[in-house]
C-alpha cells in the first residue's frame, strides 16, 4: 500500500531548489544588530543618583527673600550676570503636580540630558506652593538643595519675576 508521503517524495525526487536570493533577506543581512542596552545598569545608576541627593544639605547665599548659590572659587559676577539675563534660557522644566521623589528623579534625569546636549542655562519651575495643602513651597527648598549637591551646577537665582519669580530658578551648568 502507498500512501501520501511515500507519493509525494517519488513526485518531487528531482527537484532542484532555486537560487533565488530574496531581497528582504539580503537587507536584514546587512542591517547590524544593534547593541544591548542595559536596562538594569541604567536604573541603578539613576537610583544611585537620586539617593545621593539629601533633602537636608543646604548651602546658600540668602539676600531678602531671594535665594542663591554659587559654587565655591567661582566669580561673584556670575551671580549678577544669571539675575541680568546673561546667559540665555535653553531649557527648562515645570514640576508642579509632582511630589518630592518623582521631581528629585525628573531634575537629575533633565540635568543629565542638559549634559549630554551641551546645554548651560536652565530654568526649573518648582512653584510657589499656592496649591499644596499648607500653602508653603514644599518643593523650593528642595530643589535648592538638590541643585547645590550637583556638581553639573555651577550657580542659580531666583527667577526674575516674568520667568516665574520665586517659583522658578535659573540654573548656570558647567560647560561641556
Amino acid at each position: 500500500m502507498i500512501d501520501d508521503a511515500d507519493i509525494f517524495k517519488q513526485a518531487v525526487k528531482d527537484v532542484k531548489p532555486l537560487k533565488i536570493k530574496s531581497l528582504k533577506a539580503e537587507v536584514q543581512s546587512k542591517k547590524p544588530k544593534p547593541k544591548p542596552i542595559a536596562h538594569k545598569l541604567i536604573e541603578d545608576e539613576q537610583k544611585v543618583l537620586r539617593d545621593s541627593l539629601s533633602d537636608e544639605f543646604f548651602d546658600s547665599i540668602e539676600s531678602g527673600e531671594a535665594l542663591n548659590y554659587l559654587k565655591k572659587d567661582h566669580s561673584p559676577d556670575i551671580l549678577r550676570k544669571l539675575k541680568k539675563g546673561y546667559w540665555v534660557i535653553q531649557k527648562s522644566i515645570d514640576l508642579h503636580g509632582l511630589i518630592s521623589e518623582e521631581a528629585k528623579v525628573y531634575i537629575v534625569n533633565f540635568i543629565i540630558e542638559c549634559k549630554k546636549r551641551k546645554i548651560r542655562c536652565i530654568k526649573i519651575i518648582h512653584g510657589k506652593g499656592l496649591r499644596s495643602a499648607n500653602k508653603e513651597p514644599v518643593l523650593r527648598n528642595k530643589v535648592k538643595n538638590w541643585l547645590a549637591q550637583k556638581d553639573e551646577v555651577i550657580a542659580y537665582v531666583e527667577a526674575p519675576r516674568h520667568d516665574g519669580g520665586s517659583g522658578a530658578v535659573i540654573v548656570l551648568l558647567k560647560e561641556y
